[in-house]
């Protein structure tokens, strides 16, 4: 069994759109998209430079909309089973909801650029950040992390967890890690999927209750705990939540496991998850899919394991 992977922000790349703007409807597709969110996908897309589309307003349409655009083709192609399960990592969760029928695609494209934007405006409200630890045990790391005043944003599985909090104290750890651990910076606008975020869920969730979400028409797995959500309203809840709350990756393959998962492809920007997924569910999951660009979908045809 084949599960789709939507990937979350940092995965981004100058250019990202460019080969998939060759495919009929794609242009068109970002355009109507441009006009619902108020930027220029296009040109973000194709043009924008790093500086540019690392801005976090910027940065989670972008990656939301890739990632749609390319399950189409897929769809299209019949390159992947209706009944796939499906999981997205942070932002990359509106993408996974629309793939499942939760939110339509304009919908999940539109809430990551309203997500986006309220956090960049919760970043600049104080100093933060966040970091990579990597190495050590899991749960010595969190516990660390709190005597230090930070959270664990993300858990990422795979002996990668991402610290998240005030700036000096994001420093302090970079200075002097947890023994036995190495703790990278990160280039982040602020302390994403903690408190400092919650001007962003009440606004997002404001946007949220505008939109009425359909129950999921596959398995869809919720980064809050890893299980299968059968609500769509639930779903919908949980995407609103997560902007203050940890990402628990780590749960989320745990949970792919558990449906018998044996393979995965990666929607562009790919490559972050599937990384994740080879280290983790090493044995598990067998075959391993990071699709790029429209060039690789032929590499697709006549996979012995398309569903």
């Amino acid at each position: 069994m084949t599960a789709v992977l939507a990937p979350g922000q940092g995965s981004q790349a100058p250019g990202m759109f460019t080969p998939w703007l060759e495919l009929d409807g794609t242009r068109e597709r970002l355009e109507a998209w441009s006009a619902r969110t108020g930027l220029d996908l296009v040109r973000l897309g194709t043009e924008a430079d790093a500086e540019e589309i690392q801005d976090t307003a910027i940065t989670q349409p972008l990656v939301v909309a890739l990632a749609l655009l390319a399950y189409e083709q897929l769809e299209l192609q019949k390159l992947v089973s209706p009944d796939a399960p499906v999981a997205g990592h942070s932002v990359g969760e509106l993408a996974a909801a629309a793939i499942a029928g939760v939110l339509s695609a304009e919908d999940a494209v539109a809430l990551a650029a309203i997500r986006g934007a309220e956090m960049a405006k919760a970043c600049a409200l104080e100093p933060t950040s966040m970091a990579a630890v990597m190495l050590g045990d899991p749960e010595q790391i969190v516990a660390w992390l709190a005597d230090q005043g930070l959270a664990a944003a993300n858990r990422n599985g795979a002996g990668q967890i991402v610290a998240s909090g005030a700036a000096d104290a994001i420093a302090k750890i970079v200075a002097e890690p947890l023994e036995g651990t190495k703790v990278r910076a990160l280039k982040v606008a602020g302390a994403f999927h903690t408190s400092y975020m919650a001007p962003a869920e009440e606004a997002l969730r404001a946007h949220a209750a505008k939109i009425t979400p359909a129950d999921p028409t596959r398995p869809l797995l919720s980064n809050a705990d890893g299980q299968v959500v059968t609500g769509g309203a639930d779903y919908l809840e949980r995407l609103v939540k997560q902007v203050t709350s940890p990402v628990r990756w780590d749960l989320t393959m745990d949970g792919l496991a558990s449906l018998g998962v044996t393979s995965t492809l990666e929607l562009p920007p790919a490559g972050t998850l599937t990384g994740l997924v080879k280290r983790q569910l090493k044995g598990i999951v067998t075959t391993t899919i990071a699709l790029k660009t429209p060039a690789e979908l032929a590499k697709l045809h006549g996979q012995e394991d398309a569903s």
